[in-house]
């Protein structure tokens, strides 16, 4: 391994940095310049199960990267999203009713609620916002025509990360500083110059490769490779079998495949064309060991094709 520092976007890297009792610090420094003017500080945080499930067997079950309750009762969902998912949005929707709902009260309450933060570092870009240099996103419910917040308990804050290009001459604060160690930690020798303060030093400490013992150097191995062998069937996917499908989809929907792709792919919103090729690329998925939740969110297909698909393999 010829890197100095793990990279931030591996499960390893990311549950190192952030989400362990020796580096607790760091995350809280990361959430309290998120949430700058906007939130009183964060002095401590308590990590929470990151397994939910719901009232029901009918519930499906939330499995968050991180979960943690700040001293006055705030809840923060810390998700890295590696790859593009199809119903991204809807899925950080729905993982945020579970700490809304566990704080439910038995018998006479007055359903005063603390806030639930959603929040979502993210190696991708929205298609939606592709052409746009934003890349910080502060979602809460507002009133359409005054824009005022309408209620601030559930917040969902984006960090697109592919969009922040700065280079380290131009960073001007401790919010800059952040996404640029983030976003460039594996390409780094040393550390730079404009990050030599405390939080910064300890975060890249952590960080170097050479620090750790061999247990954790062959799990932070298997956790890169995973996730390059990741981005490489998303790039793959992206320059191939999209492309095709989706050109394949519209034509054969205006000829004779629109009936049978609406029948076949209703429920994920695929077309016919783009339901062959999503089967394609689990199918590339799959070899690479990439596991079926990721494909699910990566193809669009469901957690149940993808299982009878690799029963096949």
């Amino acid at each position: 391994m010829k890197d100095k520092y793990i990279n931030f976007f591996t499960d390893f890297g990311f549950k190192k940095l952030f989400g362990s009792e020796p580096s607790k610090d760091l995350l809280i420094d990361f959430l309290n310049e998120l949430l700058k003017g906007r939130e009183e500080p964060i002095k401590t945080l308590t990590f929470k199960k990151t397994e939910h499930l719901g009232a029901s067997e009918l519930d499906r079950k939330a499995i968050f990267d991180l979960y943690c309750e700040s001293e006055t009762g705030e809840k923060f969902i810390v998700e890295l999203q590696k790859a593009k998912q199809k119903f991204f949005k809807d899925r950080s929707i729905f993982y945020s009713t579970f700490p809304i709902q566990e704080q439910a009260e038995r018998g006479d309450w007055d359903f005063k609620l603390k806030a639930v933060y959603t929040i979502g570092i993210l190696d991708f870009v929205f298609d939606e916002d592709k052409d746009d240099d934003k890349f910080f996103y502060d979602v809460r419910l507002t009133e359409q025509e005054t824009q005022n917040v309408f209620c601030d308990k559930l917040v969902f804050l984006y960090l697109e990360m592919p969009k922040f290009n700065k280079t380290e001459k131009e960073l001007e604060t401790h919010f800059d500083k952040w996404m640029f160690a983030i976003k460039n930690l594996s390409k780094l020798e040393e550390i730079p110059g404009t990050l030599h303060e405390d939080v910064f030093e300890r975060f890249f400490e952590i960080a170097e490769i050479a620090h750790m013992n061999k247990d954790e150097r062959s799990t932070y191995e298997s956790s890169l490779k995973y996730y390059r062998d990741m981005n490489n069937v998303v790039a793959t996917a992206k320059g191939e079998a999209w492309a095709e499908g989706k050109a394949e989809g519209k034509a054969e929907g205006k000829a004779e495949g629109k009936a049978e792709g609406k029948a076949e792919g209703e429920e994920i919103g695929l077309t016919k064309g783009e339901r062959r090729k999503a089967f394609k690329v689990a199918g590339k998925c799959i070899q690479k060991g990439i596991s079926n939740e990721d494909i699910s969110e990566i193809t669009g297909l469901s957690v149940d094709e993808i299982k009878k698909l690799r029963q096949r393999k």
